[in-house]
C-alpha cells in the first residue's frame, strides 16, 4: 500500500530540492526524518513536512482498510520535484541608468510517495 503527499508552489529552486531528495530516496521514513535536519539547505524543512504528511496519509489509508502499519516499516518509495509556474512572481531589480531588470522567482512542486514495502521488492 502506498500514499502520496504534494507540496505545491513552494518558493525553492527545483535543483536544490532535488539535491535534498536524492539523500532520502529509498530510506525508511524515520531515518529520513533524522537525516533531513542535518542537511544544510533551507528547503529541508519543507521536505520534512511533506514526508511526515505522506506517512500520515499512509497510516490513515491503512487504518481505513483495516491493516495496521508499523512505523518502522514505512519507506520513501519515490520522491521528485518539478518546476512550477514562474510567470506569476515577476520582480524588478534596479539596473544602470534608471532601468529596471525583471527576474522571475523560482517555484517548485514536490511529490513524495511512501509505501509499506521497499522500492525494489514486490509482493507475491
Amino acid at each position: 500500500m502506498e500514499a502520496i503527499a504534494h507540496a505545491r508552489f513552494q518558493r525553492y529552486g527545483t535543483r536544490k530540492v532535488a539535491q535534498v531528495l536524492k539523500e532520502i530516496r529509498g530510506k525508511p521514513v524515520l531515518e529520513a526524518e533524522r537525516l533531513l535536519p542535518m542537511i544544510p539547505r533551507v528547503c529541508s524543512r519543507m521536505v520534512v513536512k511533506a514526508v511526515r504528511s505522506a506517512a500520515a496519509n499512509l497510516v490513515i489509508r491503512a487504518s481505513k482498510a483495516g491493516r495496521p502499519i508499523d512505523p518502522q516499516k514505512v519507506y520513501i518509495k519515490s520522491c521528485w520535484s518539478t518546476m512550477g509556474p514562474m510567470g506569476n512572481m515577476k520582480r524588478t531589480l534596479p539596473a544602470p541608468q534608471g532601468r529596471a531588470y525583471t527576474f522571475r522567482r523560482k517555484v517548485c512542486h514536490l511529490t513524495v510517495v511512501v509505501s509499506d514495502e521497499r522500492a525494489g521488492s514486490k509482493r507475491k
